[in-house]
């Protein structure tokens, strides 16, 4: 019986060490250096079939320093965003019609509020690119957006 205790204490300690923290997750996914960061949020509605959802982490920096690294980095543009990455973050208007956006909580609430001033990156992870992203019957990208004012990094993921 003790040995039984013994080998399931440590088959929990070595789950564990598996484990992988939002900033880890963040930094591999953007290629970013995220130390210092702060966890703000996160939301994660994946799971279910084939892992569809949607996903949001939310970093403070307040030093400021990842600014830098973005502004160096040929990956992530200026904002304010192209079309494509308005549209799924933010949602657009279309001719009285709204589209968009496409990164909501489970109560269609948008995951990214409105930024100013900053940079954003998109990454689009869809096995077939060959119709323009905003055209396609599923989704599967990461988009970061960085909010200059307020030293917020945000990383989100859609899975459909």
């Amino acid at each position: 019986m003790k040995r039984l205790a013994l080998a399931l204490a440590a088959a929990l300690l070595l789950a564990g060490c598996g484990a992988k923290s939002e900033e880890a997750t963040v930094a591999k996914a953007l290629s970013l250096d995220v130390t210092g960061a702060a966890l703000v949020s996160s939301y994660d509605s994946h799971g279910g079939f084939l892992g569809d959802g949607t996903g949001c982490i939310a970093l403070s920096f307040p030093d400021g320093r990842l600014e830098e690294q973005l502004a160096a980095d040929p990956a992530w543009h200026s904002l304010p965003a192209d079309e494509t990455v308005q549209t799924l973050v933010w949602g657009t208007q279309d001719e009285g019609a709204s589209i968009g956006p496409c990164l909501t909580d489970s109560e269609g609430a948008p995951l990214v509020p409105a930024v100013q001033t900053g940079y954003y990156r998109l990454i689009d992870r869809h096995s077939d690119q060959t119709a323009p992203l905003l055209e396609r019957g599923s989704f599967n990208f990461t988009v970061g957006v960085y909010d200059a004012d307020a030293r917020i990094l945000y990383y989100c993921e859609l899975d459909t």
